[in-house]
């Protein structure tokens, strides 16, 4: 498989020890540890929202932190916090996901009206939100609703690889499959979970203690006593 985002002797602080790790196109990956492991660190250093203290990470062969607007788009991040603009319409969320491919033109006529309602209707149908919600305040929204809304920008933006930082924390069962199940149907991922049961659901486990990748196998070759030590219960 191609090598999209390589991390080579990554370190940042107290925060990561030195990690090298490559992950791969259409590579379905989750990332474990015990709270303060260093799972958020690697994911925002994974996006470029951190960087590095040492080390290098490239995405198809180029430095991450000077690739141009338009090959951003290609690596999504669904937050935890969501990140919705509260200010906007559900549509207006939506196409925020469509940015790295227009212009500025075409961000101020999103902020005016409707673009591209077909699109974003699509988006919802993936989702399972409702096409009346279309033009609605994301702050009359529940809390489903809203995860929902992020999940169908993150679609819109149409990434080759999808980072997720504890996607599924305080959502109810439902809620929770229908996320996991969305974020599993894109090309690839590398999602942040506290959930050693559903590692089945991946390829590959990469698991972090105390700032440390100690970690990195298929599921069916992880055994019980190595998920209790990653969390430090052994």
């Amino acid at each position: 498989m191609t090598a999209l985002l390589e991390l080579n002797q990554v370190s940042l602080d107290q925060r990561l020890q030195p990690t090298s790790l490559t992950i791969r196109a259409d590579e379905r990956v989750v990332l474990l540890g015990a709270s303060g492991a260093g799972k958020t660190t690697l994911i925002k250093l994974c996006n470029g929202s951190l960087q590095p203290s040492r080390g290098a990470l490239q995405w198809r062969g180029q430095p991450l932190k000077r690739l141009p607007r338009h090959e951003r788009r290609s690596i999504g991040t669904f937050w935890q916090d969501l990140r919705l603009v509260e200010e906007l319409s559900v549509v207006q969320n939506i196409n925020s996901g469509a940015l790295g491919r227009h212009g500025l033109m075409w961000a101020l006529r999103n902020l005016l009206g409707v673009l591209e309602k077909d699109a974003c209707l699509a988006m919802m149908h993936q989702v399972h939100l409702e096409p009346s919600l279309l033009k609605r305040a994301v702050t009359e929204l529940s809390g489903g609703q809203r995860q929902r809304v992020a999940l169908a920008r993150l679609l819109r933006q149409r990434p080759e690889l999808v980072l997720a930082d504890e996607p599924l924390s305080a959502l109810d069962p439902v809620i929770a499959r229908d996320v996991l199940d969305t974020l599993l149907s894109l090309p690839g991922c590398l999602i942040s979970l506290h959930r050693p049961d559903l590692i089945h659901r991946f390829e590959r486990v990469l698991g972090l203690r105390n700032g440390a990748l100690v970690l990195d196998a298929a599921p069916d070759k992880i055994s019980k006593t190595q998920l209790e030590w990653l969390y430090g219960r052994s």
